[in-house]
């Protein structure tokens, strides 16, 4: 493996803006600041390299606001990055500039088939030695499924049912290797179950705090950082074991995004057990 401490991909929101409106969150006629997005986002990188962190860093490039969300840009496995195609023709543009990125630093980049969507670390997260999977409102099962072949592992699709919670990593947060913060309601009954049965201890969060993005969570060892606003779930997560760290993200919330939206760990999350 390339990195083999903790790292994450970044990139600052030089060009961070509501230019489009492809989720509840965003609304052009309700900006983010730009001097507030730069101040919060510096914040939270800060904030990772305090507790240990390398950050790397991508070019943000004009006219791609949502490059700024890296958890988009792939899912890692080992040397691999297995690249997003994203579903809303806003976003297409990034997954050039992800690959080339990817490969310079050496990872082997892997693409999807043309006819299946898939937002990378968005909807596909490890919790043990399963892959559990974000499908229907960005990225397609079968994506998942293909992914999941191509990695021999374990797949176990949840179905999102709540627009607001469109992508995997705002509902569903693995902690460890048997520990996941989730908001339920995002999820129908069958993934709901399936969370139950396979991932033995679930922190659920409350409703107002799961608008917070209690769930977009970053993890770095027994560290979480968060955005603010979620008291119950740093409660619940103190009574663990977790440190936590809230830093305010309010930002980029506005185009449907936090701490674990702004970042990818190039080096495994520490809940994944790769096959």
């Amino acid at each position: 493996m390339k990195y083999t401490t903790p790292t994450i991909l970044m990139c600052p929101p030089d060009y961070y803006g509501i230019e489009y409106e492809i989720n509840p969150w965003m609304s052009r006629s309700h900006q983010s600041d730009p001097k507030f997005a730069c101040q919060q986002w510096e914040a939270l990188n800060q904030l990772l390299q305090s507790l240990g962190a390398q950050v790397e860093l991508m070019t943000p490039i004009k006219g791609l606001p949502d490059l700024v969300f890296t958890a988009n840009a792939g899912l890692i496995w080992k040397d691999v990055a297995f690249l997003s195609l994203f579903r809303h023709e806003a976003r297409q543009g990034e997954t050039p500039l992800d690959r080339d990125w990817f490969q310079k630093a050496g990872f082997e980049t892997i693409e999807m088939p043309d006819d299946c969507f898939f937002e990378g670390a968005g909807d596909a997260l490890f919790c043990g030695d399963t892959l559990f999977a974000g499908y229907l409102i960005r990225s397609d099962v079968r994506a998942m499924q293909w992914v999941a072949e191509k990695m021999n592992c374990r797949v176990i699709p949840l179905q999102l049912v709540d627009d607001f919670y469109y992508h995997l990593d705002t509902c569903f947060c693995p902690i460890s290797k048997t520990e996941a913060i989730y908001y339920p309601p995002a999820f129908d009954e069958y993934a709901q179950q399936a969370l139950k049965e396979h991932v033995p201890h679930l922190i659920p969060v409350v409703d107002n705090e799961a608008q917070r993005f209690a769930c977009n969570a970053v993890v770095l060892d027994q560290s979480v950082v968060l955005n603010t606003g979620c008291p119950q779930l740093e409660k619940d997560l103190n009574a663990r074991g977790y440190q936590t760290y809230s830093t305010p993200l309010d930002e980029f919330i506005k185009a449907g995004g936090s701490a674990k939206c702004l970042t990818l760990r190039l080096d495994g999350e520490r809940a994944a057990v790769w096959p």
